[in-house]
């Protein structure tokens, strides 16, 4: 399987007209390995946590390994901004 090269703003304008787990996913993705610029684990894990809640199973998995991560502080901004994000788009 082959991955699209796209820009974490594509993808955000993607996911936010409804798109699909796995672009979310990808987005979690881009935020964990710093691809399109430095390293934020708490975007990462809130587009994680966003992708698991839309049925993305490796998501799950993602957002459970990086929270070893991260201080319980973070993870509640992360659970914050999936939140706010998911308000802001239904």
């Amino acid at each position: 399987m082959s991955r699209l090269d796209i820009s974490s703003r594509g993808i955000a304008e993607f996911a936010a007209q409804g798109g699909q787990h796995d672009a979310l996913f990808e987005l979690g993705l881009s935020f964990c390995t710093g691809r399109d610029g430095t390293v934020d684990l708490i975007e990462a894990h809130k587009w994680f946590n966003i992708s698991a809640m839309r049925g993305n199973s490796e998501a799950k998995r993602y957002r459970l390994e990086l929270s070893r991560d991260m201080t319980r502080s973070e993870i509640t901004k992360a659970q914050k901004r999936a939140r706010e994000w998911l308000s802001s788009v239904h």
